[in-house]
């Protein structure tokens, strides 16, 4: 094998590749925003299952299902529709990404907008960070963060959509800051899988 063949520009050629398993900046600074997050949420839903556990009075004051229900369909949805527009956006398909992203903001929106009508809801039957008619005062406070720091999630996460999908109209980013957001938007529908059961379903009324 001659000289010419071991080396390229003066280096080793076999030296002139990509690592075969590079990650770009941005995703792997989503995906470290993603595992410190993933701590915090599981740090408050521990604490919580703590406190509830450690409560003999502990509220039960959900009497349906329905609201909740209908809320993690339409968030498990919007990962559905995300996951459509990255595939849209690969393929090249700019009028298809653009679509599915900004249904996937809607969706996010109205699940913001059911969430906050519950809170209403919650606080018209004197439920308040520290107090409720129905037991400790630990659980409006409990609530209110578990379920307030997902939804600020949710609203940073619209806001991003929206964003992002203008930029990448006007050709400003590309495919693969949408699968970046992508990351996020799917973390933050896993999430919702742990907050329903602690939160919703084991506080239902007998």
């Amino acid at each position: 094998m001659s000289q010419a063949d071991l080396t390229m520009g003066g280096r080793p050629a076999g030296l002139t590749a990509g690592p075969a398993f590079s990650v770009p900046a941005k995703k792997m600074a989503m995906w470290l925003f993603i595992i410190a997050d993933t701590a915090t949420f599981a740090a408050c839903l521990v604490a919580y299952g703590f406190i509830r556990n450690a409560t003999p009075n502990w509220p039960r004051p959900f009497h349906s299902i329905t609201n909740v229900a209908i809320m993690t369909f339409i968030l498990v949805t919007s990962s559905l529709t995300m996951l459509i527009g990255v595939r849209a956006a690969r393929a090249g398909d700019k009028a298809g990404a653009l679509r599915w992203t900004f249904i996937t903001a809607a969706a996010g929106i109205l699940f913001a907008l059911l969430h906050v009508r519950e809170w209403l809801a919650l606080i018209a039957e004197g439920m308040t960070l520290f107090k409720n008619p129905w037991g400790t005062g630990l659980f409006g406070s409990a609530f209110f963060s578990i379920t307030g720091l997902h939804l600020t999630h949710v609203t940073g996460g619209v806001i991003a959509l929206i964003v992002v999908g203008i930029r990448y109209k006007g050709s400003r980013y590309n495919a693969d800051d949408l699968e970046i957001l992508g990351l996020y938007w799917h973390f933050v529908d896993m999430v919702w899988m742990f907050v329903v059961p602690l939160v919703y379903l084991l506080n239902l009324a007998h």
